[in-house]
C-alpha cells in the first residue's frame, strides 16, 4: 500500500481518480446505479483480483490506464455523474427522518450492535443471513436519513473459505484479511493518536482498537484486539467469525458488548437507543448497568434506566441456536466484572437464567437481553408466535398470547439485490428512484403495464448472465484445485441459458433441508434430463465447521449429481458469498426454501428474487406465510407431522408434485411469440404483491416508529 500513499502524496493520481479514491472509502457506491460497474470497467481482470475492492483496484492499476481513462469523455461523464450523486445524496435531508427529532438526532442516534455485517463482499466480516440483514439495515438507514451508528467486530480472518475435496467433504480454510487495503480507517482521538478502549477478561487487560467503515451516511465502528500490546491469545479474540470454542465465543461477545459501549463513550456518542441484533451483544446491558451503579443509582433504578434504552431482536427459533455459557466460564471470564458492578455473583448469573436461582442452569444471552430490553421482537409474524411460546417462562404471570414479544418482519435492501438490467427496466416503467417509492399506490398498475416482451427478455438476459458467471466460477475453482484439464474445460459448458433454472443457496443447516431436492434421486434425475422440458439447479452454501450432518448432506448431493454430471444441469458452487448470492437471486427463475417448520425465523433470500422477476417455491414458514397470496408463487406442504421422517417424505413429494404439475408446464407453455404468458402473469403478481412490503425501508420505518421511538408501555418516549 506504500505505493498508493506515494501516489496520493505526490499528486501523481489524475485529479478525477483522487476523487474516485475518496468515493471508494464509502460503501455508498456499492448499491448505486453504475457504481460497481464504473469501478469494474477500469480493469475487469484487476477488479476480480482485487476482490471487488475499489480502493485496492485503484492502488494497483497502472497509472497509464488511469491516465487513459482520465481523458476518456464517456468514462469521465459516468464518473462525474456518480460523484455528483454521491455529494447530493450525503448532503440531502430526508423530511421523514427530520421528523424524528428531538427524540433521534445525529447527537442521540440509534446504536445498532451485531456480531456480523454483510455490507459488501470486499469486507468479509459476515457468515450468512444475520449479517446480510444487518448490512441491509444500515443501507436503508443511510437512504432514509435515520440517525444510526453501528458497532461490530473486525475479524482478522473473517468467516472460513469453503473447499470441497475429491469426496465432496467440506474443508475450511482461513485467510488473513489485508486490513491496510480495505476502505476502512483507524479512529483517532483529538490528539491525533489512535483511539482505543480497555476491557478486563479473566483478570487480563485487553486493549481494543476502533476502526470506522462508512456506509453512506452511517458509520460502522469495528472493534479489533489484534494489537502488539495484547497477549497472543487475546489478539485472536477477533480472529474468526463464529470460530473456536465456547471460550472464544464468550470473550468475543464480551468484547462486542462491553467494549462496544466503551468505544461509543470514547467517541463521545450518547445513543438514545441501543439495538441488540441477536443476543451476541447482550453484555452491553451489563456495561450500561455498571455505569449507573458507579454513578450511585440503586440497582432497581439502574435496571429500569438500562431497560428504557435497550431493544432486542431475536432471529433464532431453535433453542440450540441461542448462546448459553456454563457458570464456570462466566466465573472465569467475568471474574472482575461483577466486582465492578458491586452486585453479587448470584444476582449477575440470574440475569441470564430463565429460572433465577437454579444453580444448574447456564447463563443465557437471550434471557439477559430480554430482561434488559424495553422491547423484544421476532422477525416474522410466525416467528413472533414461536418466540412467545419459547420464552413464556420469563413472564410466568402472563398468558402465552400476552407475552410481550412482538414482530417486525424482515425485508431486503432492494437496490443492493436488484440487477442493473432489472433496475433500468423498472425505472423506465415505474419512474426514477422507484426503489424509494415502493409503497406508491400506483406501483401495481405500472408493473402490470410492463410489456410482455420486455419482461421476458429481462428474465432471459439475467439467466444468461447467471450461466456465464457460474461457468467462470466453476472453471476458476476447478483450475485452482488442479483438476484434470478436461474437467476444467467442461465447466465452460455447464447449464443451459434457455432452461428453467432453480436456485437453492443459504447456510447449510440441516433444518434448511437441501436434502429434499434429492430425496428421490431417480425422480430428480428424470426432471433434469427431460429432453423437452428440463430443469437445472444451481446450489450453494456453507455448512458450519462443526455441523458434520450438513457436510454429509453435501456429499449425498454429490453422489446424486454424478449420473447427470455430463448434462451439466446441477451445479454446486463452492465458497458461497455475497457476490455469488447476487448472481443467484438475480438469475434464477425459481427460488427454493425448504425449512423444517417452524424453524425458519424469517428468511430473506427468497425476497431478493422478487424485483428480478424470480418466483418462490417455499414451505409455508417464516416470511412466506405473509408473502404467499395464491397467485404469486407456490407453497410446499400443507400439514405438520410430528415425525421428521414422514414429514420429509410428504414435503419432498409435495415439492416434486408442484414442479412436475405446475411450475415446469407453466414455464414451457409459450404463445405464438415464444413468450410464457402465464409465467409472466405470476411474475407480475409476485412483484405487485410483495415489493411494497418485503423491503428494509418499510422494515426500518416500522422499527423506528414502533420500537425506537416508543417506551416499554407503548407510549412515546
Amino acid at each position: 500500500m506504500s505505493g498508493a500513499l506515494d501516489r496520493l502524496d505526490s499528486g501523481i493520481y489524475p485529479p478525477l481518480f483522487r476523487e474516485l479514491r475518496t468515493l471508494a472509502g464509502n460503501y455508498w457506491w456499492s448499491w448505486q446505479p453504475d457504481g460497481p460497474e464504473l469501478f469494474r470497467d477500469i480493469s475487469p481482470s484487476r477488479w476480480e483480483e482485487a476482490g471487488h475492492n475499489p480502493r485496492r483496484l485503484l492502488d494497483t492499476t497502472p497509472l497509464s490506464r488511469l491516465t487513459e481513462l482520465d481523458v476518456d469523455p464517456r468514462f469521465r461523464a459516468r464518473a462525474r455523474d456518480l460523484l455528483a450523486r454521491f455529494a447530493a445524496d450525503l448532503a440531502a435531508r430526508s423530511s421523514w427522518a427530520e421528523g424524528l427529532a428531538p427524540r433521534l438526532t445525529p447527537e442521540r442516534p440509534v446504536a445498532y450492535f451485531s456480531a456480523e455485517f454483510a455490507i459488501h463482499e470486499s469486507l468479509p466480516i459476515y457468515a450468512g443471513g444475520l449479517g446480510v440483514l444487518a448490512g441491509d439495515h444500515l443501507k436503508s438507514a443511510s437512504d432514509l436519513g435515520v440517525p444510526l451508528i453501528a458497532v461490530g467486530l473486525l475479524y482478522r480472518q473473517g468467516y472460513f473459505r469453503q473447499d470441497l475435496d475429491r469426496s465432496s467433504w467440506q474443508n475450511e480454510r482461513y485467510v488473513d484479511i489485508d486490513v491496510a487495503a480495505l476502505p476502512i480507517q483507524r479512529v483517532v482521538g483529538t490528539d491525533g493518536a489512535p483511539l482505543s478502549v480497555t476491557i478486563s477478561i479473566a483478570h487480563r487487560r485487553v486493549h481494543v482498537s476502533i476502526w470506522r467503515v462508512q456506509v453512506g451516511r452511517v458509520p460502522l465502528y469495528l472493534l479489533d484486539t489484534n494489537r502488539d500490546d495484547n497477549e497472543e491469545r487475546d489478539r485472536w479474540i477477533t480472529g474468526h467469525l463464529y470460530g473456536g470454542n465456547q471460550d472464544t465465543r464468550l470473550v468475543q461477545e464480551l468484547t462486542l458488548g462491553i467494549g462496544g459501549v466503551r468505544a461509543l463513550r470514547a467517541l463521545g456518542v450518547q445513543p438514545a437507543v441501543f439495538h441488540m441484533n441477536e443476543g451476541h451483544s447482550a453484555f452491553l446491558t451489563l456495561e450500561l448497568l455498571r455505569e449507573q451503579l458507579t454513578a450511585g443509582m440503586p440497582l432497581e433504578g439502574a435496571q429500569a434506566h438500562v431497560r428504557a434504552q435497550c431493544v432486542f431482536t431475536t432471529h433464532t427459533p431453535i433453542t440450540a441456536g441461542h448462546d448459553v455459557f456454563g457458570v464456570e466460564l462466566v466465573d472465569t471470564f467475568l471474574a472482575d466484572y461483577w466486582a465492578d458492578l458491586e452486585i453479587s455473583r448470584e444476582t449477575l448469573l440470574n440475569f441470564g437464567r430463565r429460572r433465577p436461582g437454579d444453580a444448574w442452569e447456564p447463563f443465557g444471552m437471550t434471557p439477559l437481553a430480554m430482561r434488559f430490553a424495553r422491547s423484544t421482537n421476532g422477525v416474522s409474524r410466525k416467528h413472533g408466535e414461536v418466540c412467545r411460546a419459547m420464552w413464556r417462562d420469563l413472564w410466568k404471570r402472563r398468558k402465552p398470547d400476552a407475552v410481550p414479544i412482538g414482530h417486525v418482519t424482515n425485508g431486503i435492501h432492494v437496490p443492493t439485490w436488484t440487477a442493473p438490467a432489472a433496475r433500468a427496466l423498472l425505472a423506465e416503467h415505474l419512474g426514477p428512484a422507484w426503489e424509494s417509492r415502493l409503497d406508491d399506490p400506483e406501483l401495481p398498475a405500472r408493473i402490470d403495464a410492463i410489456p410482455d416482451e420486455q419482461l421476458w427478455e429481462l428474465r432471459n438476459r439475467l439467466r444468461r448472465h447467471l450461466v456465464a458467471a457460474v461457468r467462470a466460477h466453476a472453471h476458476a475453482t476447478r483450475a485452482r484445485k488442479g483438476e484434470d484439464e478436461h474437467f476444467v474445460a467442461a465447466a465452460d459448458a455447464l447449464l443451459d441459458p434457455g432452461v428453467l433454472t432453480v436456485g437453492f443457496a443459504r447456510r447449510m443447516a440441516t433444518y434448511k433441508r437441501l436434502s429434499l431436492i434429492v430425496h428421490d434421486p431417480a425422480r430428480m434425475v428424470r426432471f433434469i434430463s427431460d429432453p423437452e422440458r428440463p430443469l437445472q439447479f444451481v446450489l450453494a452454501g456453507k455448512a458450519h465447521p462443526f455441523d458434520n450432518e450438513a457436510k454429509r448432506t453435501l456429499q449425498e448431493l454429490a453422489r446424486v449429481r454424478q449420473p447427470v454430471e455430463q448434462l451439466g444441469r446441477i451445479v454446486y458452487l463452492e465458497n458461497y458469498d455475497v457476490a455469488l448470492a447476487r448472481w443467484l437471486v438475480q438469475g434464477c427463475d425459481v427460488w427454493l426454501n425448504l425449512p423444517r417448520r417452524p424453524l425458519e425465523a424469517s428468511g430473506t433470500s427468497g425476497q431478493k428474487v422478487i424485483a428480478n422477476g424470480g418466483l418462490n417455491i417455499s414451505v409455508l414458514d417464516g416470511w412466506w406465510i405473509e408473502g404467499y397470496a395464491g397467485d404469486n408463487g407456490w407453497p410446499v406442504g400443507d400439514h405438520l407431522d410430528g415425525n421428521p421422517k414422514t414429514q420429509d417424505d410428504a414435503d419432498a413429494e409435495a415439492l416434486y408434485a408442484v414442479l412436475e404439475r405446475e411450475v415446469v408446464p407453466l414455464f414451457y407453455e409459450r404463445d405464438a411469440r415464444g413468450i410464457p404468458v402465464g409465467w409472466l402473469t405470476r411474475m407480475r403478481a409476485s412483484m405487485r404483491s410483495m415489493l411494497p412490503f418485503f423491503n428494509t425501508h418499510r422494515m426500518l420505518r416500522q422499527y423506528t416508529e414502533q420500537i425506537y421511538l416508543r417506551g416499554p408501555d407503548g407510549g412515546s418516549r
